[in-house]
């Protein structure tokens, strides 16, 4: 087992496709609203989906992959974000400008070459996402680039789409979608395969996030920005992650899928010593031994059968031990099959696939494997799995056995795969070939003017680097500038800073940090904007308030809706006094009651004191001329 992996010697290179929606009033093709989510339905509507063949008459292979699934889909509808179009009932309404807009504003800061026709596609779903079978796509921009770690990351492509449907379940044949988010206008920009090792895939997620946030015209929250994440190594096949929802997660999961493709290597070398190296040397048979565990006692097959379900054997000749080489971290080629056959045959009851060697325990175990044994007429190097259900998926099952199979016999398949929890990864569909792309008749195309792009470059806000440039100036950390830029704070301090004339540092500071801070106390600092800070900072530099006040000021505004800074100084008892007025209050402060043990250090004894004297004050005076204060008290007792 490969667990450690030298990702150069490995020629792992990997890519990303960064899906982020787009913060505009209306959907994409119809005039419903956009990010308005519901929880209950007024309706339903049943489906089933089937392929239709591509412009040059061939079927694509994910097309054909989700027919076998006979997946039963239900859509829960909601009047107030769904309307005809949705259901494919009424044709498209022309494209939205506003999304188209803000698609050329992210061309222009990643450089790209602007198309000058905007031509939408249909882009084949059959996995029910999408009730109309297809997705709506179109290209705006191509030939980008962003500077990346001293080197320039390509941006082959940026493309506007309508976003899918929310899963609700998915269980046998049978998935349910909810469809209010179905149709939001969302962004796909896609990277060149430029980037060696996870921690680069992490980062370069975070910066095309930075990009999109950057603009101020993008949604935020969970769901609003997510990630597919294409993966190979030397010898493998591009692998698709889909659904990566946070940039760190990315760093387990290339690697895991790395990892995985070069165990898939040699598990392909391994088939090739035992002589199977073509199609045909993948011999496999189906048996139905539901009657010899008619009394196994193991629940799943026995509700398996219960429900008028089958249990099967399916012989592998030659394959002694293949179901147990390792592939991701803990995980084996049992685990692929499981993958397809959940997916596919719709069998997705644990333990879904058991192989023959590790069966598990029950009275009369031997006895009743050694029957399937002879039934099956095993040979000595051969090795059966078990799969259980409605007898045509279990048949299903057995085939999607002999395919995976046939698939190892290239190395590494062509797919999708899901990301799970852990930075495991589990097969989700074929990957989709160019067969599911055709032109949509019922969209005409839009052109882009030079006057269009002129208007969207000149509303254009700085790019990330610009901003980190702009604040390094100030020397504020990189990981203040990089959380204003992912929560739109970077306009409220461009505003402080004009409008108030603070130090720039300071604004980033208390917007940034201190803020963040209070965030994460359950402080709703989402409700100040830009005004309500340049009132803050206004009190400030005005000299009635300390810096020390600011995020008490900013505490009482953001929960007390309304109030605005000079109400909350008063509400709080506020502003700045006469040193002679702090310093009578401090008087009183008995450096004895604080003689205790804080070390030799005068530093530690000062700091102390401080905070004492400033929870008093707060407010009132500012830190720094307390501490001298409070200095000149502690010189003047060790003097006495």
């Amino acid at each position: 087992m490969i667990e450690k992996l030298d990702y150069q010697s490995a020629g792992l290179i990997s890519g990303l496709e960064v899906h982020q929606q787009l913060l505009t009033a209306h959907k994409l093709f119809c005039r419903c609203p956009a990010g308005l989510y519901t929880h209950t339905h007024d309706g339903e509507v049943l489906r089933h989906m089937r392929p239709t063949l591509s412009e040059l008459g061939e079927y694509d292979g994910t097309a054909l992959m989700e027919f076998k699934t006979r997946k039963e889909i239900i859509y829960l509808l909601n009047h107030l974000n769904v309307c005809t179009y949705e259901m494919d009932d009424t044709p498209p309404f022309l494209v939205n400008q506003e999304a188209i807009d803000v698609a050329i504003e992210l061309c222009l800061a990643m450089g790209m070459d602007i198309i000058d026709e905007v031509h939408i596609a249909r882009k084949q779903y059959l996995d029910g996402s999408i009730p109309t079978g297809f997705q709506r796509t179109a290209i705006v921009g191509m030939n980008g680039g962003l500077p990346f770690k001293g080197r320039r990351l390509s941006v082959t492509h940026l493309s506007i789409e309508e976003d899918s449907c929310r899963e609700v379940s998915d269980k046998g044949h049978r998935i349910v979608w909810r469809t209010d988010r179905l149709g939001m206008p969302l962004t796909e920009t896609v990277t060149g395969p430029d980037l060696r090792t996870p921690e680069e895939v992490r980062d370069a997620i975070t910066l095309c996030g930075l990009v999109a946030r950057s603009t101020g015209r993008v949604r935020t929250g969970l769901g609003a920005s997510r990630q597919d994440v294409n993966v190979s190594v030397a010898g493998g096949s591009r692998v698709e992650i889909k659904g990566v929802p946070k940039a760190g997660y990315a760093v387990k999961l290339v690697h895991n899928e790395g990892v995985r493709q070069v165990n898939l290597l040699r598990f392909r070398e391994e088939l090739h010593r035992r002589g199977m190296r073509e199609p045909a040397d993948i011999r496999t048979s189906a048996v139905d031994v539901s009657e010899i565990f008619q009394g196994v006692d193991l629940g799943f097959m026995q509700r398996a059968l219960r429900g008028g379900g089958r249990i099967f054997a399916v012989k592998l000749e030659g394959g002694l031990g293949l179901a147990q080489f390792p592939t991701q971290p803990d995980t084996t080629f049992l685990d692929e099959l499981s993958g397809r056959i959940r997916v596919i045959a719709c069998l997705d009851e644990a333990p879904i696939v058991l192989s023959g060697l590790h069966m598990p325990e029950f009275p009369a175990r031997h006895r009743v494997l050694d029957r399937v044994r002879r039934k099956l007429r095993l040979g000595e190097n051969d090795d059966y799995f078990i799969v259980f259900g409605p007898e045509a998926d279990c048949r299903t099952a057995a085939e999607e056995i002999r395919l995976r199979f046939v698939d190892a016999l290239k190395g590494v398949p062509q797919e999708t795969r899901q990301a799970m929890v852990g930075g495991f990864t589990t097969f989700e569909r074929i990957l989709p070939g160019p067969d599911r792309m055709y032109p949509d008749t019922d969209s005409p195309p839009t052109r882009i003017t030079p006057e269009r792009v002129e208007a969207a470059r000149a509303r254009m806000k700085p790019t990330p680097w610009e901003r980190f440039h702009q604040f390094g100036a100030w020397r504020v950390p990189a990981e203040t500038t990089e959380f204003l830029i992912r929560r739109g704070g970077v306009a409220i301090v461009d505003a402080v800073v004009q409008h108030t004339g603070v130090d720039g540092l300071v604004a980033a500071v208390e917007i940034g940090q201190r803020a963040k801070a209070l965030q994460r106390r359950g402080i709703p600092m989402e409700r100040l904007g830009a005004s309500e800070w340049v009132q803050i900072f206004d009190l400030l530099t005005g000299g009635q308030i300390s810096r020390e006040a600011i995020p008490a000021l900013a505490t009482h505004m953001a929960t007390h809706p309304g109030s605005d800074a000079v109400a909350a100084m008063s509400a709080l008892g506020f502003g700045l006094q006469p040193r002679e007025a702090w310093s009578r209050q401090l008087a009183g402060l008995s450096m004895e009651d604080y003689r205790i043990d804080l070390g030799d250090s005068d530093g530690k004894r000062l700091r102390f004191l401080a905070g004492r004297a400033m929870k008093d004050l707060l407010g009132k005076a500012p830190a720094r001329d307390v501490a001298d204060y409070l200095r000149n008290r502690l010189t003047q007792e060790a003097a006495r």
